[in-house]
């Protein structure tokens, strides 16, 4: 406790003590100091953690044991240092306290690491603009060291259903650093109603990060959203990026023995990864014993992907003795409904090898004029002249056996320029020109790893 008393710099004590004359003796502790000493806090750090119970910005149960051990492991002069900037945090909308407590302390050890001085806290947001939001609306605010949240979930007056699904998030870039709720809000509410606006913050800063992202209670709205506010001029000079958000929970992996079944590769993935819901594998056409090689790994959410992949990558995890290659799955993008509402092809797959185009243009053409059939491998596209007639070919036939094999039909998606630039920056060596024309295979392959 001397040895750390001894590196205290003087002078900022001997400031603090002058800002505020505190004549040890008179002075009032409240029944938790006792405790904070005990814990092992040195006497300085637990009066100034006392004197700010006192002032009621926070109180002694919304510290947890943790947020104590952390404050105990800095000497006096950090411990005192994190506990001013902590009483400086506007901490109106802080729903846990504890935890932001850490968070300043995690930043403070960054700074440190980084050689920064610990920076005078940057002008946050205007409260009074954000209380006549909050006002105004009903929603809550929650804020951490790392982000702002605005609702999730709204009040019910606004939407009281479940989470909103897929589809429904868009991600806003080029956000101006000093920019906050009072602006974003009153913008994105025009397209309809938002589940919650979370706003990234850079705790070092101080500052947002420049992007958000925002849940709207509907796809619907997420999609108006993209049209009314992407490019937006939210000030001067500065326009805003918007589109739809994909979350992306589904890995591509490589080097996977081909005789392993969806079963082995389920058990043995969960044994190294956590959140794993669904494997994807792909046959070979001609055997269907063998996959080719690669799956998809599904996982719950964002996060359990994002670790199951730094885990994977890391080299020190083996699967059946060898190292995998990993990648993130493309995402298959939601093409526009517009577009969609006037497809015609079917996309047709796990066909029989036996299965010719023939075969297929006798089944289809039952259900109205065909312009033509192609087959590739174990999928296919069947084009009609007719989307009604398409529509009641996919209604009747999906899930129908075809020479032994149960076939499986979605409209085709036209495609996808941005996907189009990722496949050709990704394969400037394979040609299938068809391929160009409908993508559908639900999950983007990467190709075969060569060599």
């Amino acid at each position: 406790h001397n040895k750390m008393a001894n590196q205290v710099n003087g002078n900022a004590v001997q400031l603090k003590e002058e800002e505020e004359p505190m004549d040890t003796s008179s002075v009032t502790h409240t029944e938790h100091y006792k405790t904070l000493i005990e814990a092992g806090l040195p006497q300085k750090v637990a009066e100034r953690l006392d004197e700010i119970f006192q002032t009621g910005l926070v109180a002694y149960v919304d510290l947890d044991e943790r947020a104590i051990d952390a404050l105990r492991e800095f000497n006096e002069e950090g411990a005192l240092s994190v506990l001013q900037q902590f009483k400086e945090s506007d901490l109106s909308h802080v729903q846990n306290k504890s935890a932001f407590l850490c968070g300043v302390m995690k930043t403070y050890r960054q700074r440190e690491k980084q050689g920064s001085k610990v920076q005078e806290s940057t002008k946050g947001p205007d409260e009074a603009k954000i209380k006549a939001l909050l006002e105004r609306t009903g929603y809550t605010l929650d804020v951490t060291t790392g982000q702002r949240k605005y609702g999730g979930p709204p009040p019910d007056t606004v939407y009281s259903g479940a989470q909103p699904g897929i589809g429904t998030e868009v991600f806003v870039g080029k956000i101006p650093r000093d920019l906050y709720e009072d602006e974003l809000v009153p913008l994105f509410e025009k397209a309809g109603p938002i589940w919650d606006l979370r706003l990234m913050m850079d705790p070092l800063s101080g500052q947002n990060r420049g992007y958000a992202f925002i849940t709207f209670c509907s796809k619907d709205a997420a999609q108006e959203a993209v049209k009314l506010c992407d490019n937006y001029e939210i000030r001067p000079g500065k326009h805003l990026g918007v589109c739809i958000s994909v979350a992306n929970n589904r890995l591509f992996v490589g080097s996977i023995p081909k005789n392993k079944t969806k079963e082995n590769i389920l058990e043995e993935f969960s044994k190294v990864t956590e959140g794993l819901v669904d494997v994807i594998l792909y046959h070979q056409p001609d055997d269907k014993k063998k996959n080719r090689g690669f799956c998809f790994l599904e996982y719950e959410d964002h996060k359990s992907a994002a670790q199951a992949r730094r885990r994977l990558m890391s080299g020190k995890v083996k699967v059946w003795g060898n190292v995998v290659t990993v990648e993130w799955a493309d995402p298959v993008e939601e093409p526009d409904p517009e577009v969609m509402a006037k497809v015609k092809v079917l996309f047709v797959r796990n066909l029989a090898t036996t299965v010719t185009e023939e075969i297929l243009e006798k089944s289809f053409s039952e259900f109205g004029k065909l312009e033509r059939v192609k087959k590739l491998k174990d999928y296919a596209f069947v084009h009609f002249e007719d989307r009604g007639a398409a529509v009641k070919a996919m209604n009747e036939m999906n899930g129908k056996e075809i020479e032994g094999e149960e076939i499986e039909i979605v409209l085709a998606k036209p495609p996808d320029k941005k996907r189009k630039e990722r496949q050709a920056a990704r394969q400037a060596s394979r040609s299938t020109a068809y391929e160009d024309y409908y993508y559908y295979p639900p999950p983007r392959m990467p190709p075969p790893i060569r060599g």
